[in-house]
């Protein structure tokens, strides 16, 4: 198991009461880069935030499954996967889902599940590396981003050795990738705390962005 994957506990406190979908429980709170617990006979829905699923072969190479979002359902009865972790790229809200229950709650649950993979795994099967990236970040940026005047912005949520790991490629090559990208004028990268997005403050991020330019 990679040193940086260990398993941690939610907040205690923060937590919000979700609709019941299908017996759920109340919403529970986890931070970023927290992991949610791997429950056998049980689902995590998410109410809020973003969610890593992954696994890793015995030398340690790590395998991102799927990035999921608000709606989406991860867990343990979802996979065959061993080993497999859900770890929060953001803070997240998300609750409880036992098996077994309100049929036409789970067979929607599962066609969105299997839907979204299928999307994940037609881009990371693109015969180049820069389609990939390309194509992940526009995928990203529809699920996660929102729309401005000038294109998608899309804050920034992975690092590059874990769109690295999404993509089958080196970090070195994601970075030198978006570098390409950004001095082709596809791309704005903007950080906040370098004040870089001077003239842009109506884009409205938090830290970092990037900024899909819409084609001309």
């Amino acid at each position: 198991m990679p040193s940086r994957l260990r398993q941690l506990s939610p907040l205690a406190s923060g937590q919000a009461v979700a609709t019941e979908s299908a017996s759920t429980t109340k919403s529970q709170s986890f931070r970023r880069k927290h992991l949610l617990p791997a429950l056998p006979d049980q689902v995590w829905q998410i109410d809020h935030g973003i969610v890593r699923t992954l696994t890793w072969n015995p030398q340690g190479h790590v395998t991102t499954l799927s990035i999921w979002g608000r709606g989406g359902m991860v867990g343990l009865p979802l996979t065959c996967q061993q080993p497999y972790q859900m770890e929060c790229l953001t803070t997240v809200k998300a609750r409880s889902t036992p098996l077994g229950s309100h049929s036409r709650f789970w067979q929607s649950a599962l066609l969105k599940h299997l839907w979204q993979q299928e999307e994940l795994l037609r881009i990371v099967h693109q015969p180049s590396v820069r389609e990939r990236l390309i194509q992940l970040l526009y995928w990203l940026a529809h699920r996660f981003g929102r729309p401005v005047s000038q294109g998608q912005l899309l804050e920034s949520m992975l690092t590059h050795q874990q769109i690295a790991e999404i993509l089958g490629t080196s970090r070195v090559t994601v970075t030198r990738l978006l570098t390409q990208l950004e001095q082709e004028g596809q791309l704005i990268k903007f950080n906040k705390s370098a004040g870089q997005w001077t003239g842009n403050a109506s884009l409205g991020f938090s830290y970092r962005a990037l900024l899909l330019v819409s084609p001309p």
